[in-house]
């Protein structure tokens, strides 16, 4: 199984949120989405920053991004 990273974007900064084994990349998916509603609910203010959680490989590929402010799935990315 895979094992995928989690960060939090800011800008052009990336601060790693940990990471899981995960069976495929829409369980990751799933848990960055999950990760980018509990961020936007301890700190407010990253959603109005443009925030976003993004996720990577082990070879720091990224995979997906989803934004900390709710958005129809269609602003989601999936790289």
């Amino acid at each position: 199984m895979p094992y995928y990273s989690f960060d939090l974007v800011i800008g052009a900064e990336y601060r790693d949120q940990g990471g899981l084994i995960l069976e495929n990349l829409e369980l990751a998916s799933e848990r960055a989405q999950q990760l980018a509603t509990e961020l936007s609910a301890v700190y407010p203010g990253l959603k109005a920053k443009g925030c976003a959680v993004r996720v990577i490989n082990v070879d720091n590929t990224e995979l997906y991004r989803t934004p900390l402010d709710p958005a129809p799935p269609s602003r989601r990315h999936q790289y």
